[in-house]
């Protein structure tokens, strides 16, 4: 296809869903391209892709992942992963496909202006995108969606003992995470089952291949967005060894909240001063692209199994715990993941390791903005810098440190020692004392790999994804949250998707 009339950067959470609802208009030509591979039957996907106990993105130099050099302090290096493949992250994360609160819902509306954007508006929408196969069609769910809704099975020894240890420390039961119930312990809403991922690329594109009005092209690497008279006409792109101009209609960035305000800089829409400055042609002065970002903090806390546990069967996730810092102004800010695979596994690709310990992952997803991304040149090849401004402020510093021994009470309770013989570290001493916790947490900072806000909604983009300033220009992906949700994004990045279709023309 050489005009296209949508044209969507990125098959990824959003844009697979995006182009696939376009497409449902016989009349509209719409065309995808996607940087990694874009298989076009499952069996074109690699087994371990499929495989919901495996977490591709945690494997260092995997094929489906690049990789985006960051900054997680000023001190602390840090190589963050995103799917590069049909279906984006979706196709090497964690299955993880919680809805965002109803409080994330209240403060976007209340930024975007728009009530397009507000817990009573979408949920219809959260209810037509799955097919929920626990619990079914009702006034919180669909039977009907593209994307089934498994939640983790809870029947495995260390997942029945870290259910047990919630109770006994006094958290309440949250069976449904994807209501709005307190926040409590409960089982994973995930988009695997009977162990296999079903990314969006699967869920949403594979049965439209057939139209004729929907193309999706695989290794093609987007170089920019091509704008005249104020108006996107178009992109660059490379395909192969080749350069080509792609015309469009409109074009949309579905490509991440890292690619997406990196495109917008090359094309010259971003921080007129930063653009300048890296010798681009300033086509739209709009300075909150990649002025802040909004992602969660979050650390490994791991305990020694008190003897051999079998290995998952159908998801290397077992439960989930919420609960509330002291002070916030959201519920349930502080999250518990549980690994029913040794860290050592993942990151090696193995659903076991004998002798290992498994682990919980601590993370605050408190709403907040931070960091920056700064692109520093106009050559495609040079990457943005990233920094996510993590840890700067006492409070920052005082979540994770509650998150972090949260994990470590719920290690630590008789329940749990029918599984346990014990927390791995921090130590107890360690554990009492706040400056010793803050540099056991500094050593050993991650994040959960939830980028938001990089385009804001307001301020970058209207309540539609259009970019401020040009034309025909839109983006459709995480990047327009103003602040991450308070649970993982992976489900709102199709509802971006699912929201904004029908606002095409």
């Amino acid at each position: 296809m050489t005009r296209a009339d949508v044209l969507v950067v990125g098959a990824g959470a959003s844009g697979a869903a995006l182009a696939a609802r376009l497409s449902e208009d016989p009349g509209r030509r719409v065309l995808v391209l996607e940087a990694g591979p874009a298989p076009r039957t499952l069996s074109g996907f690699p087994d371990d892709l499929l495989d919901a106990r495996f977490v591709p993105g945690a494997q260092a130099g995997h094929p489906a992942v690049s990789t985006h050099l960051a900054r997680l302090t000023p001190d602390h290096a840090y190589a963050a992963p995103r799917g590069r493949y049909l279906g984006g992250s979706t196709t090497v994360n964690g299955g993880y496909f919680i809805r965002a609160r109803r409080e994330d819902f209240t403060r976007w509306a209340a930024i975007a202006g728009d009530p397009l954007w507000s817990y009573e508006r979408v949920l219809p929408v959260l209810r037509a995108l799955e097919n929920d196969l626990d619990l079914g069609a009702g006034p919180l769910h669909g039977d009907t969606g593209p994307v089934a809704v498994r939640r983790t099975d809870l029947g495995h020894p260390a997942a029945a003992a870290f259910r047990a240890a919630s109770h006994e420390l006094g958290f309440p039961a949250e069976p449904d995470k994807n209501a709005q119930d307190a926040p409590g312990f409960g089982p994973v809403p995930s988009n695997a089952v009977d162990g296999l991922r079903i990314n969006t690329g699967i869920a949403y594109l594979l049965d439209a291949l057939h139209r004729p009005n929907l193309t999706v092209e695989g290794g093609c690497a987007v170089q920019s967005v091509v704008i005249r008279g104020g108006k996107a006409v178009g992109v660059m792109v490379v395909q192969g060894e080749r350069e080509s101009f792609i015309e469009a209609g409109e074009v949309v960035l579905c490509a991440g909240a890292f690619g997406s305000p990196h495109l917008l800089h090359l094309s010259g829409v971003g921080p007129a001063h930063d653009l300048a400055r890296a010798g681009i042609r300033v086509a739209s002065d709009v300075p909150a692209i990649g002025a802040a970002l909004s992602d969660h903090p979050q650390v490994v806390v791991e305990w020694t199994p008190r003897g051999p546990l079998p290995e998952p069967q159908g998801s290397w996730l077992g439960g989930v715990l919420h609960t509330t810092s002291s002070g916030a102004a959201d519920r349930g800010d502080l999250e518990v993941l549980q690994s029913l695979v040794p860290m050592a596994g993942l990151v090696g690709g193995r659903t076991g390791v004998p002798g290992a310990p498994l682990a919980f992952l601590a993370s605050v997803q408190t709403p907040r903005r931070g960091g920056r991304l700064r692109t520093v040149a106009a050559d495609p090849r040079v990457p943005p810098q990233i920094d996510y401004g993590y840890l700067e402020t006492e409070d920052d510093r005082r979540r994770l440190r509650e998150a972090v021994r949260t994990a470590a009470a719920v290690i630590t309770t008789d329940a749990f020692a029918e599984v346990a013989s014990g927390l791995v570290e921090p130590t107890p001493s360690v554990l009492a004392d706040d400056a010793a916790l803050d540099a056991w947490i500094r050593t050993r900072l991650g994040t959960a790999q939830h980028t938001c806000g990089t385009v804001p909604l307001g301020s970058a983009v209207d309540p539609r994804g259009r970019v401020h300033g040009v034309a025909r220009l839109r983006v459709a992906d995480t990047s327009i949250l103003p602040t991450a949700p308070l649970r993982g994004p992976a489900n709102t990045a199709v509802l971006v998707a699912e929201l904004l279709a029908p606002t095409f023309a």
